[in-house]
């Protein structure tokens, strides 16, 4: 059986020897000399320990708040004025989720497709279609909100509804999913596609084929942030599906996200330990989505 305090003693006899090697020595010799660096070096090191910081204590907040208030009535299917149930909230997330994705997912992979391989290389399109999608991604969601409610609910006679606020949630992460696939298909080496075209392969074959699944951890991770930003989003789907809480049938029925459901809890002010516990599955659904992604995107770089 080893011993552990050999072994701590070793591992600290390593880091003293790393100390004093010459490179660590000119290292630091280089910082004495230009205090500008050294100060650049505190500052990054200061921003990096800051932020994870924040983190921990986000988290840290929300699972103390939140943990001791989960219950098993929070998850009944019906919302009534005793039980402020989350379970119809989270299912109508799932369903925003899946029809945003429908829509936007396609036509944002497509898009990139056509950018990277079928645009000619300087074409005045492409320019305009990047500085389209970058001025998206910058509009704040309280106007994709207004906008949704004038288009769909009012012009359109939709009302508030599932349907109208996916539409919306889809306009809004359509540009970043256009990017980072564009971005993703970028990154593949030409030496793919000219190995493609070598073997005979045409066009389509070597875009779905050899280009696409070389892309899809770039790909996914676009699809990945598109979903945090749907199940994190209130202010545009509050003016679109509205806040009913119940399960939504069909997409045109209204009905509220997890997170517009916690926002409405904590506004009225009635239901707060309830709030603190939709937090917490919000935290714990934001958590699984982004390991489910890293482990899809790991299993797709393997193969």
């Amino acid at each position: 059986m080893s011993n552990p305090f050999k072994k701590a003693g070793t591992q600290g006899e390593a880091a003293v020897q790393a100390i004093n090697t010459p490179t660590f020595r000119q290292t630091m010799l280089q910082y004495k000399a230009s205090p500008l660096s050294l100060a650049l070096r505190i500052l990054v090191t200061a921003a990096a320990i800051l932020t994870v910081a924040v983190l921990l204590f986000l988290v840290a907040y929300i699972v103390i708040m939140g943990l001791p208030n989960l219950k098993p009535s929070l998850f009944e299917l019906e919302f009534t004025s005793e039980n402020a149930s989350l379970l119809p909230a989270l299912i109508n997330t799932v369903i925003m989720t899946v029809l945003s994705l429908v829509v936007a997912v396609p036509v944002g992979i497509f898009s990139a497709i056509y950018l990277v391989e079928y645009a000619r290389r300087g074409n005045k399109l492409v320019g305009v279609v990047r500085i389209t999608a970058e001025t998206l991604s910058g509009i704040p969601s309280i106007v994709y909100g207004l906008f949704g409610y004038l288009f769909f609910v009012i012009s359109f006679g939709w009302g508030y509804s599932m349907i109208g606020g996916a539409l919306t949630m889809a306009i809004m992460i359509l540009p970043l999913i256009m990017r980072t696939t564009e971005e993703a298909l970028m990154s593949v080496p030409d030496s793919f596609r000219e190995g493609s075209f070598g073997l005979g392969a045409g066009k389509l074959r070597t875009v779905f084929r050899i280009i696409l699944p070389s892309a899809m951890p770039g790909i996914l991770s676009g699809i990945i942030l598109g979903i945090g930003r749907i199940v994190g989003e209130t202010a545009a789907l509050m003016f679109t599906s509205g806040s009913v809480a119940k399960v939504a049938v069909n997409p045109a029925d209204s009905g509220r996200t997890l997170a517009v459901h916690m926002y409405n809890l904590l506004n009225e002010g009635l239901a707060r330990e309830a709030a603190y516990a939709t937090a917490v599955v919000l935290l714990v659904l934001v958590v699984g989505i982004n390991a489910l992604s890293s482990f899809v995107a790991k299993k797709f770089t393997k193969a």
